[in-house]
């Protein structure tokens, strides 16, 4: 039987169509329930039915999981979910990303519905001062911070470090914390979406530092400044750049990031003294 479930994430208000079986496997999203269906950022329709014809623009292959991207004939947006060569759905969105429906082919369906309702979200939030970033965040005594770099530089095991030598942290997000600025405040939120650690929390805290790793032989941390600090942000947030109305959104988040918020370069070893260095220094000047 086909129901509506309402969700919230860092504020956005959305609602999800789709049968029993499908939101069993969306336990997930179940510390975001809300029960308001005013307002809503956007929609999502899921369910059966043929293949989508459309005309690819871009395609995204990591590790086995492919999404390709497109447009139809009338230029509605396309996603196409695949992994390990099978394709898991169809994601066909209205052009202003508000409403979309997801095509499951029975395979994979739970990452279909996961990475669909990733982007949907990334792409209608643009326009509102919200970024999903790829990254793990961690809380510090009510303030949060974030770790960013390229796959397997090391997020997860310096927000592990944090977790063992700094007290008083505890875990957001391993993958995708989303981040928004609203009312003149940038806060950070934990989200559906976690990656390989379920960690699932519906918390918010104000942002703290923004830190890009990369490995070396040694620790050591400085503060990026200007269009330095805007590059290392841009290869860790979500989202359509070609899209006009949706790079001018994230463009202008980044902006006042960078302009509010201490984003730092750690070159560091996976060791309790590269969270002693970042912590001392990030925590410090959380309040400039």
């Amino acid at each position: 039987m086909s129901e509506t479930r309402y969700y919230m994430v860092a504020g956005h208000r959305f609602g999800v169509t789709a049968e029993t079986d499908d939101f069993v496997l969306m336990s997930n999203y179940e510390p975001f329930a809300n029960h308001d269906d005013r307002n809503l950022t956007f929609t999502l329709t899921i369910g059966e039915g043929v293949a989508i014809s459309y005309s690819e623009e871009m395609c995204q292959d990591d590790e086995g999981q492919k999404i390709v991207c497109g447009r139809t004939a009338d230029g509605r947006p396309v996603f196409e979910y695949s992994w390990a060569g099978a394709t898991a759905g169809w994601m066909i969105c209205s052009k202003d990303y508000r409403e979309g429906r997801l095509i499951t082919t029975g395979r994979h369906t739970k990452l279909a519905i996961d990475n669909a309702l990733m982007v949907i979200f990334s792409l209608a939030t643009a326009v509102e001062g919200t970024v999903l970033f790829h990254a793990a965040a961690v809380s510090h005594k009510g303030r949060a911070y974030m770790f960013l770099g390229p796959s397997g530089t090391g997020k997860s095991t310096h927000a592990r470090l944090w977790l063992k030598y700094i007290q008083s942290t505890d875990l957001v997000n391993d993958d995708n914390p989303v981040v928004r600025i609203t009312d003149g405040k940038t806060m950070c939120y934990g989200s559906p979406w976690s990656g390989k650690t379920p960690c699932y929390r519906n918390e918010s805290y104000p942002l703290g530092g923004i830190v890009m790793l990369s490995q070396a032989p040694y620790n050591k941390i400085r503060r990026l400044e200007g269009i330095e600090a805007y590059v290392a942000l841009i290869t860790s947030i979500s989202g359509m750049r070609w899209d006009t109305d949706i790079a001018d959104g994230l463009h202008q988040t980044e902006n006042a990031l960078v302009s509010t918020i201490g984003v730092w370069h750690l070159e560091c070893l996976p060791d309790k003294e590269a969270a002693m260095v970042c912590s001392e220094k990030v925590i410090m000047n959380s309040d400039d």
